[in-house]
């Protein structure tokens, strides 16, 4: 067994390392109770990122129109992909299911037709065969024939 081992494909990865400031790692909390950690991010003007390398943005950080408009054009296509993915394959499901359940019900209907079928075609054949070999027909049997 290797210790390098590929994760699945659906746990997180640490795609970007965030530096802290050295002030912000040396400074002592002021009173007695730890402060909470709030990093301080320089501000950077939004650039166009491939899909692979999207981080979240900072809460303090504000789009553009534009840019807000590209990236919730990017959370629209990467969802859409992954409903893509899957559906598919659910509808194969619901409609094999659906087609499944259609056919379950039909069987006994169509038994009961090819059994009905199948006996007027023996009793038909049956006096047919009967009427040519004594050379007269039976009582019983049907009219009308040829």
């Amino acid at each position: 067994m290797s210790g390098a081992r590929t994760p699945p494909r659906f746990v997180p990865t640490l795609t970007t390392v965030l530096e802290m400031p050295p002030e912000a790692a040396t400074a002592p909390p002021a009173s007695g109770d730890p402060a909470p950690f709030v990093p301080s991010f320089p501000p950077t003007p939004p650039a166009p990122v491939a899909l692979a390398d999207a981080v979240a943005l900072h809460p303090r950080e504000q789009l553009s129109d534009e840019a807000a408009f590209r990236l919730e054009e990017q959370l629209l296509h990467r969802v859409l992909q992954r409903i893509d993915l899957s559906l598919e394959e659910r509808l194969s499901d619901a409609v094999s299911a659906a087609v499944q359940e259609q056919l379950d019900a039909m069987v006994p209907r169509l038994r009961a037709e090819i059994e009905g079928v199948l006996r007027t075609l023996v009793i038909e054949s049956l006096a047919q065969e009967l009427s040519d070999s004594t050379g007269s027909v039976p009582a019983s049997g049907p009219r009308g024939f040829s």
